[in-house]
């Protein structure tokens, strides 16, 4: 049987699917930068810090800041509100806080976006500390933002488990010594998340709680 003490969940990908209103507002920034997408998958960038994506289009640091904050601010508006909570995952989240487990986010969303999106989203109760990344670039990789969590005393003397989508979440658990747990319903493959050797694969929210609270047939 796995044994946990606290679990830290990525958002996009893990605990929502955000996929429609990040890439929709991709689309609005890049168009208002000038910036040619033809042939782009943007689906590889719903998960990563923004600074991360936009460093791959603009070598100018004044110009991945322009975008960053293109970004957030149209997001802030109607982005947000186009995303919903996967398939179990409130269930999922009442199970583990039920058997005593401490739960956490560890996002690249900023804490002050990701909070009003999880109320809106009704998971933000179920949630013992919501955190992730800063505004600025003092918290902006997944690794720092995993370390963040795991520094927080709620967190202390307990054994963590990373819950992610991306190979963000498989480095920064890594990075931070922590076990990983890889999600396949979000947005990254088998094959994206293989190399990290992750402890276990899930298909959906209800396996991952069953696998962690030992009910799995």
């Amino acid at each position: 049987m796995l044994s946990y003490d606290a679990v830290l969940f990525d958002v996009d990908g893990t605990l929502l699917d955000s996929a429609p209103g990040i890439l929709s507002t991709l689309r609005e920034v890049f168009h208002t930068m000038g910036t040619d997408i033809t042939g782009v998958d943007l689906m590889r960038y719903v998960g990563p810090p923004l600074r991360k994506t936009f460093a791959e289009y603009y070598t100018d640091e004044a110009e991945i800041e322009r975008a960053t904050e293109l970004y957030r601010s149209s997001y802030a508006v109607r982005g947000c509100h186009m995303c919903k909570p996967y398939p179990g995952a409130a269930e999922m989240l009442r199970r583990l806080k039920a058997a005593g487990l401490t739960l956490c986010t560890a996002t690249s969303k900023p804490t002050q976006v990701v909070t009003p999106i999880l109320e809106e989203q009704g998971l933000a109760p179920l949630l013992d500390l919501i955190a992730g990344a800063s505004m600025d670039k003092s918290r902006d990789t997944k690794t720092q933002v995993v370390q963040y969590v795991l520094d927080q005393p709620l967190l202390q003397g307990k054994r963590a488990l990373m819950v992610g989508d991306r190979h963000d979440d498989m480095r920064g658990a890594a990075a931070c010594g922590l076990d990983a747990a890889a999600v396949l319903y979000g947005y990254g493959s088998r094959e994206e998340l293989a190399p990290f050797s992750p402890k276990l694969y899930v298909a959906s929210c209800e396996q991952l709680a069953d696998l962690l609270l030992g009910e799995s047939v």
